[in-house]
């Protein structure tokens, strides 16, 4: 059972949406954040990364900056403006890439099927960062950050969206990085009936945001499960429409091997040939080094490996990051970096030949079949294994607490 809830959403008007909406808040440094607020007076990185408005040394955990986010949020209600929903309602969020269209449901989830594994997650989560959301989260009494889940594809809701995206939308643009955001809003017996198709759904998955669905436990729990705080925000997305790009790695340095002795020690353990920059199939490897591309074949993992541990970004960690460059754990290892797929392999290129890495590697994309098979087994993917795109914005959709 997959519980969902209509809510009385605080949002921009409209006029104002494509000024409010933002980048969400963790893809983004605070110099990025900092430049990108600075061009927009009324974005959502003045209430999501508050630091933004504060003095340059300022710690982004300091008392001062969740009270300017507190601020920053009145202000911008205020000011936008931004109106709270006259009724409980439910939203179709349609994200155009290209020739990628994917359509999600927005609405308001139960924490405690969150907290008994109904919502299955992948992924571990960060102490540091779930402190930093959940204080976000109780100061403003808002969720501010959305949850990106997904689902088995629903017959019964494809047709309800194909009804309701045959009016016009109360949101349309078009951001910065040529994503257009479309948004329709949903009432009356298609609230009731979307409520029922949720209703027999085997399960919901976190695609993105396993820290703001953590924090959002975390603050019901210190708001005593204090009516919407028993609900977090997410938009759910069908399974047959998710697209996810390659997270591919870059290493800074070679272990104290030249390029030669690298490939020679890697030659050693995989097979290794002239290559291009994008793997042409599951299990090879595009790697970067000494001015030039490789394809590198990984090992088949043996009958019986867990699907986690089977998966190309596993593999490449345990036979050759590890042993070979002395990698240890990717999520604390200072010396490995992490490039989403929308950036390609000339970033790649460029960070290997500027001297920032001494290696990259390109992969291919690991499926929502995985991450759903690893969910439901209730294994934890390898870190930096899934770059969904497109990215939903924040401050389209506030969900009040």
């Amino acid at each position: 059972m997959s519980q969902l809830f209509p809510f009385r959403a605080l949002r921009p008007a409209p006029a104002v949406a494509p000024r409010v909406a933002s980048v969400p808040y963790d893809v983004v440094n605070t110099e990025e954040a900092r430049a990108l607020a600075a061009k927009e007076p009324l974005s959502f990185l003045r209430v999501t990364r508050s630091e933004v408005d504060l003095p340059a040394d300022t710690n982004p955990y300091s008392d001062a900056v969740y009270a300017k986010a507190v601020q920053n949020l009145a202000d911008l209600t205020r000011t936008a403006p931004m109106v709270v929903e006259d009724a409980p309602s439910l939203y179709f969020y349609r994200l155009t890439m290209g020739a990628h269209v994917q359509v999600g449901l927005a609405g308001c989830f139960s924490v405690d099927e969150y907290d008994r594994g109904l919502v299955q997650k992948h992924e571990k989560t960060r102490p540091d960062k779930e402190d930093d959301r959940t204080r976000h989260v109780t100061e403003l009494r808002a969720q501010t950050g959305v949850v990106f889940l997904t689902y088995r594809t629903s017959v019964a809701v494809d047709a309800i969206a194909a009804g309701v995206l045959a009016a016009p939308p109360i949101y349309s643009f078009i951001a910065d990085d040529a994503i257009t955001h479309e948004l329709w809003r949903v009432t009356g017996s298609d609230v009731e009936a979307l409520v029922r198709a949720f209703a027999v759904l085997p399960a919901l998955y976190i695609a993105d945001g396993h820290h703001r669905a953590a924090s959002a436990s975390r603050a019901n729990a210190a708001l005593n499960g204090d009516g919407e705080s028993s609900r977090f925000i997410a938009v759910a997305f069908p399974d047959s429409q998710m697209q996810i790009l390659a997270y591919n790695r870059v290493v800074k340095d070679l272990a104290g091997h030249t390029p030669e002795q690298f490939l020679a020690a890697l030659k050693a353990r995989v097979a290794i040939a002239p290559g291009a920059p994008v793997p042409s199939r599951a299990g090879l490897v595009s790697m970067y080094v000494g001015g030039a591309w490789h394809q590198v074949t990984l090992p088949v993992p043996v009958p019986g490996t867990p699907r986690d541990a089977s998966l190309d970004v596993a593999v490449l960690q345990s036979e050759i990051l590890a042993p070979v460059l002395n990698v240890g754990d990717p999520r604390t290892d200072k010396r490995i970096d992490f490039v989403g797929g929308m950036r390609g392999t000339a970033e790649l290129e460029m960070l290997v030949n500027s001297g920032k890495a001494a290696v990259a590697f390109s992969l291919v994309p690991t499926t929502i079949d995985d991450l759903m098979a690893i969910s439901d087994a209730g294994g934890i993917m390898p870190p930096k294994s899934t770059w969904f795109e497109p990215k939903l914005r924040d401050g389209i959709l506030v969900h009040l607490i």
